[in-house]
């Protein structure tokens, strides 16, 4: 059995023909910047599954950086002589940097459960990061003495790619694999946990780009707020057909608009 554990990424990351990641190239004075889709095309590059579903909406993320804007709004008074222009981008500040935070919280926990898996003691977030292992091995009845391998790249030859940060090497009592993806979030024991379609098209395209197109996906949720709290939010097979089909429609819209392999 192959258990796999993906990171979305925030920012837009290419893979070459082979799965290894080109994120960067060279500037003309040296320094390395980050791959254009110029640079793509020229090196035949592919994007990432994270890169073609930003083209979808995605009302969740979106209703919760109106409500981090609507709170900036309420707790920043105007300064006298400030212009509106002036106040209204102090408060679009202001609400970003909450999402900076959470994501960069976000990165370390995420890194932790990594650290954690590989068997790294100890970590930053210990706590948080025993409880995911402990939540799949009883979600999933993966063999708690498995290897875990870290850092999986990959090219799909449909063009696209992704990178995983852990995954279970063969299991010989298992006949299919697991893909997770762990995500952080504030929640209580008693809060519903929502899951939605760019949850369910990243888990979908990664098993297809995995070679594992039949593998269980779940998304893992680690709580900020809850130390130890972790809830498994498994995708339901139908789900995941309709989930791979929705992907494959994005990526032939992104392909086409972008004049990118069609």
């Amino acid at each position: 059995m192959s258990t796999i554990i993906a990171r979305s990424a925030e920012s837009v990351h290419w893979y070459k023909q082979d799965g290894g990641p080109q994120y960067t190239v060279k500037a003309k004075d040296g320094s390395d910047r980050p791959t254009t889709l110029r640079d793509a095309r020229k090196m035949d590059l592919v994007p990432s599954v994270t890169t073609i579903m930003k083209i979808a909406a995605k009302p969740g993320l979106e209703q919760w950086k109106l409500e981090q804007m609507l709170l900036a709004a309420m707790t920043l008074p105007r300064l006298g002589d400030e212009s509106e222009k002036a106040y209204i981008a102090r408060i679009v500040s202001d609400s970003k940097e909450t999402g900076k935070q959470a994501a960069e919280l976000g990165t370390r926990i995420h890194e932790s459960i990594e650290a954690w898996m590989e068997g790294v003691r100890p970590v930053e977030h210990e706590e948080m990061a025993k409880a995911f292992e402990e939540s799949i091995f009883n979600h999933f009845k993966t063999h708690p003495f498995q290897p875990w391998l870290t850092e999986r790249s990959f090219a799909s030859p449909m063009g696209f790619g992704g990178k995983v940060d852990l995954y279970c090497v063969a299991d010989e009592h298992a006949s299919v694999g697991v893909v997770l993806d762990a995500k952080s979030k504030d929640f209580g024991p008693d809060d519903k946990i929502d899951a939605y379609d760019e949850h369910l098209m990243q888990l979908a395209a990664y098993r297809h780009g995995l070679e594992v197109p039949h593998a269980r996906c779940a998304n893992v949720f680690v709580s900020r707020t809850h130390p130890g709290l972790v809830k498994v939010v498994e995708w339901p097979e139908d789900e995941l057909v309709k989930g791979w089909e929705m992907f494959q429609a994005l990526l032939r819209f992104w392909k086409l608009k972008n004049n990118f392999g069609v």
